[in-house]
């Protein structure tokens, strides 16, 4: 670099350092950023796998017994004060089969970034209808119902494992959909369309590295979201997986400098980040620890609505073998649709109000901090969270100014001689009293003796 240009005079002074960041925050947004434009289309053509599309293998039996993560965050209790009517959740995923009756015609087609012309209301993986399903199915017979069952799903298809895109002279082959660039215009769509809650159970998982300009799109996309269409973003904390996760746990000494960085999650100030917790609160082993992680919910042995079917579904079949539906994937709809519970109770809540009532309301660690990398504030609470007095949402109300408070120990006071010399004189002659009584006692008692 310097001998890219002329050497600075003598007298110059030197710039000012960059402030170096922990690998564990973002570099901060310029103001004035914009967001990405929104295409509304695929960056590149995508062609459908040899995989083909995911089918139904229930059966269309029934699965009897309540969820347990339905049971733990009392979600009937929850539904006495509101069901997400009138709050649009937008589910950016691999879309939404609307065909399933737990939707009930509350699936609204809203984007397309993989391929064909169902704008989002298409689902060849089966991921995202499972997770729109968390979060806002019905109740029909059975005990099972998402968190919203009143609530509008906005389908956004981004990503998908079933298409690739085979390359061209110019552009690497890509062996499944989906860009951290066509995200980040995703999210901006979403909030356009009005959702009051956005849903991302996607991340981008990998060791530190630069921060790219996919990167800061998407990060001025969710910044415009929050603060300019007041939509709150809900996350996954990002699942533990060397092969289609994060590489590593961030289980180092020093939590600001980790060893995996999860995006979006990793925008901590402006989302919240969902960790997944097991049926026996203790906090799921594939779920990933980071300072940005917000809150928790439910990840593992998780029901849904079959993607392929009318039924409900506690598995999916793969190439390798019958596997749970499980992971932060699955935890973040949870709290996406327990915030549009919120934002039905408390229309006039901003975006980050709602956030915070959340937090807020959680059900903390049992630290002196009332939050941990692992689970952040907490298990989300949801009737807390819909009935809570808040201080901090009042009119009018100011935060409590910290006073200094002393510390030292006051030196004590001088000596005060008089009353020394007082005490210590009258002292001496009760002393010499009680000697002089003695000498007389015993003169006495020789002579009678």
């Amino acid at each position: 670099m310097l001998l890219a240009g002329a050497l600075p005079p003598a007298s110059a002074q030197p710039p000012p350092a960059a402030e170096v960041l922990p690998n564990s925050v973002p570099p901060a947004l310029p103001p004035g950023t914009p967001p990405p434009r929104d295409t509304g289309a695929p960056d590149v053509p995508y062609e459908p796998t040899a995989k083909g599309c995911v089918g139904s293998d229930t059966k269309n039996e029934l699965i009897e017994h309540m969820p347990w993560g339905q049971v733990h965050l009392n979600l009937e209790q929850a539904h006495r004060f509101a069901t997400g009517k009138g709050v649009k959740i937008a589910i950016i995923d691999t879309g939404v089969d609307p065909r399933n009756p737990r939707f009930a015609g509350r699936v609204v087609p809203a984007g397309e970034y993989v391929s064909g012309n169902k704008n989002g209301a298409d689902d060849c993986d089966g991921h995202g209808t499972e997770v729109a399903g968390v979060a806002a199915a019905a109740r029909t017979e059975g005990d099972f119902v998402g968190a919203a069952p009143g609530a509008t799903i906005l389908a956004i298809r981004q990503t998908s494992d079933r298409f690739e895109f085979k390359g061209d002279a110019t552009r690497e082959k890509r062996a499944s959909a989906g860009k951290v660039s066509t995200l980040a215009q995703a999210v901006v769509r979403a909030a356009d369309q009005g959702a009051g809650v956005i849903n991302i159970s996607l991340t981008n998982c990998n060791t530190p590295k630069d921060f790219s300009a996919d990167d800061r799109a998407l990060q001025a996309s969710i910044r415009y979201a929050v603060d300019v269409k007041n939509s709150v973003v809900v996350t996954a904390a990002g699942n533990l997986d060397a092969k289609a996760g994060c590489p590593m746990q961030n289980n180092n000494l020093d939590p600001a400098n980790v060893n995996s960085v999860s995006s979006p999650a990793w925008f901590a100030d402006d989302v919240l980040s969902v960790a997944s917790i097991a049926r026996s609160g203790a906090v799921s082993g594939f779920s990933v620890w980071g300072p940005w992680v917000s809150i928790a919910a439910p990840g593992e042995e998780i029901i849904s609505v079959d993607p392929k079917g009318t039924g409900l579904t506690n598995a999916n079949v793969k190439a390798e073998g019958v596997q749970k539906i499980q992971g932060t994937s699955f935890a973040a709809p949870y709290v996406a649709g327990i915030t549009a519970l919120v934002r039905e109770r408390f229309p006039d809540l901003k975006a980050r109000q709602v956030m915070n009532r959340l937090t807020a309301t959680a059900l903390h660690p049992g630290n002196v901090s009332g939050r941990d990398h692992k689970t952040g504030f907490g298990m989300v609470n949801p009737v807390a969270a819909l009935t809570a007095v808040l201080p901090a949402e009042s009119p009018g109300y100011q935060p409590p100014h910290p006073r200094e408070l002393v510390t030292t120990v006051t030196p004590p006071p001088g000596l005060d001689e008089p009353p020394i010399i007082v005490a210590l004189s009258g002292i001496s002659i009760g002393f010499g009293l009680l000697m002089l009584t003695l000498l007389v006692r015993n003169a006495i008692n020789r002579r009678r003796r």
